[in-house]
């Protein structure tokens, strides 16, 4: 199999001090006390529920250790830093040699979404339910940008923009067939690598493409 993998890098924003886990129950959509030793996703929401970046967390004695794609590192902790007024917790960053996934390939085969589909500005159930089941807590109360993602959660989860995998003979050909439906927006190939001169990736789509007849040789399939 002939495929062009790019690699990934990672940054860990180190939260320290005895009310850093208390700080950031309030800002991780994750439960901290539901995370075992084998560490937990989580999102960290912008108050409007759109997804600022996906985290990998480990709970250490001293406080919490939060993964995140190098890219939106910066502002992740920016984001952080904004409600962290009054607060014994302390927030450092710093680059690590690894992650949770090594290639944007690995990322492509777990259909999980990156720095690209993050940076589209989506809210979590446009990454479909199993994504919403892995990173958030409607157990644990109130979080930033709680409020709207439980209230769509409870309404059934119908978003206009949906999470997809993708395969075709190019990412132009991808691209232009899922930008074909829908209003102007977020749609469109956002990662992907080369098969066997074939294109697989990920990408975002309208609601009203799902199902509808794709190019001869292009399938895209709703991520649930």
């Amino acid at each position: 199999m002939s495929e062009v993998t790019t690699g990934l890098t990672w940054s860990v924003i180190e939260a320290r001090g005895e009310e850093a886990k208390s700080f950031l129950q309030g800002q991780l959509s994750q439960d901290l006390d539901a995370v075992g030793d084998e560490g937990a996703w989580s999102l960290v929401l912008a108050p409007d529920s759109v997804v600022t970046a996906i985290c990998f967390l480990r709970v250490r004695d001293d406080g919490v250790d939060l993964v995140v794609a190098r890219e939106l590192a910066e502002r992740t902790l920016a984001r952080l830093r904004r409600f962290l007024l009054r607060t014994k917790c302390t927030l450092e960053l710093h680059d690590v040699d690894s992650g949770p996934f090594t290639t944007v390939a690995e990322q492509i085969d777990a259909s999980w979404p990156g720095v690209i589909e993050i940076e589209r500005s989506l809210t979590p159930h446009t990454f479909g339910r199993h994504f919403v089941d892995k990173t958030i807590s409607f157990q644990k109360g109130c979080f930033t940008g709680q409020e709207l993602v439980g209230r769509l959660d409870a309404r059934g989860s119908s978003v206009p923009w949906r999470f997809v995998r993708v395969e075709g003979p190019s990412g132009v050909v991808i691209d232009e067939y899922l930008k074909s439906k829908g209003p102007d927006g977020p749609q469109g190939i956002t990662s992907s690598v080369d098969r066997d001169g074939r294109v697989v990736g990920l990408g975002v789509a309208h609601r009203t493409l799902i199902g509808s007849e794709s190019p001869s040789g292009v399938t895209v399939e709703e991520v649930h």
